[in-house]
């Protein structure tokens, strides 16, 4: 028995050091895991991008943006002259937060009055406007403590006196922090990649394992039109996916849309073209099906940590974040929350639809390209 038994694991050992690709995969993956979740899985939210409309341009308004410079949880990247500049900023995702300080807020605090600052947050990423709003708070309340500890010691008094500066906190988009909200539109593109790639490139491994691919290929069907028979189905069901996640989205979890759903589901083909590419290459890559499923599972882990699903790019390391912009899932996302949450239009989205239709023109010429020369 004993001697059966080894011939079988022995057997076994063989037929696995005979696939190095998946022998690779299952040393490589857990290494990728690991290192992801140690650097991407953080909600230590830092240096979120903060707009500065300062209509008082007073010593005064200076301290107070300086307060908020040094605290590291914003990064001061734009100073404007409007409310609609801020609105515009934070719409396209340049930035999280702006603070609005009116005119004669110096002459305000200088005279012993109550001067109102507002400080407005993009409320459709949940985990970073909780950080924003605690952190906006605290640090109005620090640098009004000091204002009127110097009142107190300027005029020698031991009574305390009304705050000088009031943060007025506004959070936009999704004032509530659902996180259902963020969550909901984000599922779309999860699905769409998880369910398009991996059924692409199964059924057309499966195919060339039953040995049917060849009986196609000697059909009158031109590779175009066997490329295309093949991915229609799967377009179809990624649209009915996507169609039921909204309805769900909207029915059970109270998700508001407010932009164009035609725009959405244009977007959402834009965004097919490319998991429909990465399917299609990882078919001419992988001999069997579950070469090709764990060779998914690699492209989908990357997408989920570094493309802002669970976890904010903002709380990331910058080298991570670097490497982020070469997941197509990170523009997408910004796309569906954008459209769903903000109700934003193209000019808002333009860099991401351009970013989107360079990985889709790339992906899928290579991939047609090897997929034509697989099937010669």
């Amino acid at each position: 028995m004993i001697s059966r038994l080894w011939s079988l694991i022995r057997k076994e050992f063989i037929q696995i050091v005979r696939d190095p690709r998946t022998l690779a995969m299952t040393f490589v993956m857990p290494v990728v895991m690991l290192f992801l979740l140690g650097y991407a899985a953080t909600n230590d939210v830092r240096n979120i991008a903060l707009a500065v409309f300062d209509q008082d341009q007073t010593p005064a308004s200076r301290s107070l943006i300086d307060a908020y410079r040094a605290a590291d949880y914003f990064r001061l990247t734009y100073v404007v002259s409007s409310e609609e500049e801020v609105r515009e900023l934070i719409d396209n995702n340049s930035a999280r937060a702006g603070i609005i300080i009116p005119p004669g807020y110096g002459r305000t605090i200088s005279g012993w009055r109550s001067a109102q600052v507002a400080f407005v947050l993009d409320g459709s990423d949940p985990t970073v406007a909780s950080t924003a709003l605690a952190a906006a708070v605290l640090i109005g309340q620090a640098q009004s403590t000091r204002l009127a500890v110097e009142r107190q010691e300027r005029q020698g008094l031991a009574v305390s006196m009304a705050a000088p500066i009031d943060v007025r906190t506004q959070v936009w988009y999704n004032p509530g922090l659902v996180n259902a909200y963020y969550m909901v539109p984000a599922m779309i593109g999860i699905i769409l990649q998880y369910l398009t790639t991996m059924l692409t490139a199964t059924s057309i491994v499966r195919e060339r394992e039953r040995g049917t691919i060849e009986q196609l290929i000697v059909t009158p069907l031109r590779s175009w039109e066997l490329m295309v028979g093949k991915l229609a189905p799967y377009v179809l069901l990624a649209f009915l996916n996507t169609l039921e996640v909204l309805t769900v989205g909207i029915f059970l979890f109270g998700v508001p849309i407010n932009g164009n759903v035609f725009l959405l589901l244009l977007l959402t083909a834009l965004f097919l073209v490319t998991t429909l590419g990465i399917g299609l290459l990882i078919s001419t890559v992988a001999n069997t099906q579950q070469e090709a499923m764990l060779t998914t599972m690699f492209t989908i882990l990357p997408s989920i940590f570094l493309s802002g699903f669970f976890f904010p790019l903002a709380a990331m390391p910058v080298w991570l974040q670097i490497i982020s912009y070469a997941i197509p899932l990170r523009y997408f996302l910004i796309i569906a929350r954008g459209i769903v949450l903000k109700g934003v239009g193209v000019p808002a989205i333009q860099t991401e639809i351009i970013a989107l239709t360079i990985f889709a023109l790339v992906v899928m010429s290579a991939a047609i390209a090897r997929f034509r020369k697989r099937l010669d």
